[in-house]
């Protein structure tokens, strides 16, 4: 798979923000499957393996660093890229998620013109 035709799955449970990552992530030649809850996302999982997950940290429920733990020790899922994609942007924030197994940090909202290269940056070769 090449990196232009990558499948990510963006974990969100704002719609507005699930569709502003689709079309600026197609638009970059992504291949974007998309979940509002972590139950979704487990069943988006299930059905493709994703290059790389970018999760909102505060989702219903189960939070978003609770399916970034889970997916750390779920054999072939585990070398997944996992990104925190979160409006969160305190002091402290971004080493909490690395701490929890985040390979990375997108704060939103997003660059338009930026987002779709800062995500294929995490993506591994």
């Amino acid at each position: 798979m090449t990196a232009s035709a990558a499948r990510v799955l963006v974990v969100d449970d704002n719609q507005l923000n699930l569709d502003l990552a689709r079309y600026v992530l197609e638009a970059g030649g992504f291949v974007v499957d998309e979940a509002l809850t972590v139950e979704e996302a487990w069943a988006r999982l299930r059905a493709a393996r994703p290059a790389i997950v970018l999760v909102d940290i505060q989702l219903p429920g189960t939070d978003g660093l609770s399916l970034v733990r889970a997916l750390k020790v779920t054999p072939g899922l585990d070398d997944v890229p996992v990104i925190a994609f979160t409006a969160y942007a305190m002091q402290g924030d971004e080493q909490r998620f690395r701490a929890a197994g985040c390979d990375g940090y997108l704060a939103k909202p997003i660059d338009v013109h930026s987002f779709a290269a800062s995500v294929r940056s995490y993506l591994r070769t």
